[in-house]
């Protein structure tokens, strides 16, 4: 082989060494715009869920703290890309959790997997009940003689029901409310009303019934 034909090919070996390591290296450029990119876009989300939680943190009184990956240690040896993908699903999954803390923020503390309207029912009958055995109690001591007859009508059409009434009404604002709520609950106020005005007397009745019978 003569040395122009040597030369030539050397020529040629080297362009294809000198094209294979440029489409390497557009390869590895592209590989690190890729993961600049995806670095980013992580960056944006982990501050936005960063602010939600911080949110949620002072909604439900709690302060958020943030803490390092458990494999924090072994990232700065591992591949870019694994650590990359790596990353991209622990947001998901903080992404995921942070809906299902969303979720159960927008409960109420009160009975929060029944409806505003059944939450609204047990919290006045429940309040009325508690109306009702302070009821007896002034039944007893009106017995006595330490509660007159008046009195004792008084709280029984009046007192008791408002009393009732309110306990129920502060109850539903107070617990009612969810941790993320930025308006009133519904309190059902004329059911409400009518729940305890209704019940502290029919009960009433029913206890002069009883007694009655059982005479």
């Amino acid at each position: 082989m003569s040395t122009f034909e040597e030369y030539a090919a050397a020529v040629r070996q080297l362009s294809a060494q000198v094209r294979d390591g440029e489409r390497g290296a557009a390869a590895e450029a592209e590989r690190r715009r890729r993961l600049h990119g995806g670095v980013a876009q992580l960056g944006q989300r982990l501050a936005a869920q960063g602010q939600r939680l911080d949110q949620l943190g002072e909604a439900i009184g709690v302060e958020s703290v943030p803490t390092a990956p458990e494999n924090a240690d072994q990232l700065p040896d591992a591949d870019p890309a694994a650590v990359l993908d790596e990353a991209r699903r622990l947001v998901d999954e903080a992404d995921l959790r942070t809906r299902q803390v969303e979720a159960l923020a927008a409960r109420p503390e009160l009975l929060p997997t029944w409806s505003p309207a059944a939450r609204a029912v047990a919290v006045y009958v429940a309040c009325a009940a508690a109306g009702v055995l302070l009821m007896l109690v002034l039944v007893v001591a009106s017995g006595v003689g330490l509660v007159s007859g008046f009195t004792l009508g008084a709280w029984i059409c009046a007192g008791l029901p408002v009393l009732s009434f309110a306990a129920g009404w502060l109850i539903l604002g107070r617990w009612g409310r969810p941790a993320l709520g930025t308006v009133e609950p519904p309190r059902f106020v004329p059911l409400g009303f009518v729940i305890c005005v209704a019940l502290v007397p029919t009960a009433y009745c029913a206890s002069l019934l009883l007694v009655r019978f059982l005479r």
